[in-house]
């Protein structure tokens, strides 16, 4: 890789070992940067932008890319409802109110009236912020405990085996 095409236009930072070895540190970055990015629906270049977040933020670049494949027409069945479920209720309706307005509502509509569908991306898009950084956060913060765990398993396993 060295004096490559991207050694060439990246630098020296694109063969920083965070970006490609499994630390703690570096998977917890990139999960925080991978769910908040493929959280958010109707994202075009969704690895782009989560590779680029990666890289300046020094993630492994493989799961933060990865992790964008979660994001597919299979998964935004439940994907965008609860990005909307979340929305609406950040903006202070009830949750009985919003979970029946899901179930009985005519989707199909949207399709054919884009004025409706302008107004209504506006909760999906702050529920996938709320669900993105939530997510994100959760992730991040067991994944740096997971790390002190194992690491501090490893240095007693060591120790035993040392005396």
């Amino acid at each position: 890789m060295r004096g490559g095409f991207l050694h060439s236009k990246l630098g020296d930072r694109i063969l920083d070992k965070a970006l490609w070895r499994a630390t703690p540190e570096s998977l917890a970055r990139a999960w925080l940067i991978g769910a908040a990015v493929t959280i958010i629906p109707f994202l075009p270049g969704q690895s782009i932008i989560a590779g680029v977040l990666g890289f300046t933020f020094r993630a492994n670049l493989l799961l933060a890319i990865g992790l964008q494949y979660l994001s597919n027409p299979v998964t935004a069945v439940v994907q965008i409802p609860a990005c909307y479920l979340v929305g609406r209720l950040v903006q202070g309706q009830g949750p009985v109110a919003v979970w029946k307005e899901i179930s009985e509502r005519d989707w199909q509509f949207l399709i054919h009236h884009p004025t409706h569908l302008a107004r209504d991306l506006i909760p999906v898009f702050l529920g996938s912020i709320v669900l993105g950084l939530t997510i994100g956060l959760i992730g991040y913060w067991a994944i740096l405990a997971w790390g002190r765990r194992h690491s501090e398993a490893v240095a007693r396993k060591k120790a035993s085996l040392a005396k």
